[in-house]
């Protein structure tokens, strides 16, 4: 159905305070109004959504690792985006590593984009990545249309991904401020990993909380705070879990940084 003048109406749609009937006027694929349930101009063309379903915006799922090509079978670009889809996600910005190869470079961009190829029931975007070395590339990513980096600070949990230290980010941050470039952190530092007395047993969870110490995350954020008041470079800590971290990103965010974080399950 053309997507000027179209109305899309439901008993349920997501409102900014509520959720109720509403009539979303679309004209020339731009949505222009949300009116009244029972307000359908003649002009328009009608889609009656069904009574048990919810008329919301697509959603974004900025963190997710599709892992093609090479590592297809833990996820590919088919089966990644019609589980979007089903579920109401209509755009994908997809992690720089677990393919082979990374989001590194571009041509291994370009590798990802031809894998994607007549594969995307939804929106895909791309992270790409800042690894030993490559600093030389970010801007050729960037301007293939990376929607911004990531790096590990910690062993990624895949050799063709590896971590940077603090050396290479004084390398890679000024070229990621020269660009306007945003880079997510996966923010733990291997030290105090290192140096942890681990159980034996791997099933019990008290044995992974144990592998993972706050005060890996702690330095990590500390470092990642302290890199980017020096290069006024936009960071984004990705899957934070240390409360004790928190005083140290509020006060970041009240001197005016360009600091954030989040929790999510990864």
């Amino acid at each position: 159905m053309p997507a000027h003048n179209l109305i899309i109406r439901g008993k349920q749609v997501v409102l900014p305070d509520s959720i109720a009937p509403a009539a979303i006027h679309v004209s020339d694929g731009i949505i222009t109004s949300i009116g009244p349930y029972d307000y359908v101009p003649g002009d328009f063309s009608l889609i009656d959504v069904n009574e048990d379903s919810i008329v919301m915006p697509g959603l974004v799922d900025s963190h997710v690792h599709i892992n093609e090509p090479g590592r297809t079978e833990w996820e590919g670009f088919a089966t990644a985006t019609r589980a979007a889809a089903a579920g109401g996600v209509t755009t994908l910005v997809d992690m720089p590593l677990n393919s082979i190869p990374p989001t590194t470079t571009v041509a291994g961009l370009k590798e990802k984009l031809a894998a994607a190829k007549e594969q995307c029931f939804v929106d895909v975007g791309f992270w790409g990545g800042v690894v030993p070395g490559n600093t030389g590339e970010l801007a050729t990513l960037f301007a293939a249309g990376v929607v911004g980096f990531k790096c590990f600070l910690i062993h990624s949990g895949v050799d063709e991904f590896p971590n940077v230290t603090e050396e290479d980010l004084r390398r890679a941050m000024p070229e990621l401020t020269r660009l306007g470039a945003g880079l997510i952190v996966h923010a733990e530092v291997p030290g105090p990993i290192s140096r942890t007395d681990i159980p034996s047993c791997p099933t019990r969870y008290a044995t992974f909380l144990a592998s993972r110490p706050r005060a890996a995350e702690n330095e990590a954020v500390a470092l990642m705070i302290k890199l980017s008041r020096e290069f006024a470079t936009r960071i984004h800590i990705v899957h934070h879990s240390s409360s004790d971290a928190l005083p140290m990103l509020r006060e970041a965010k009240a001197a005016g940084m360009n600091v954030t974080a989040e929790t999510c399950p990864h």
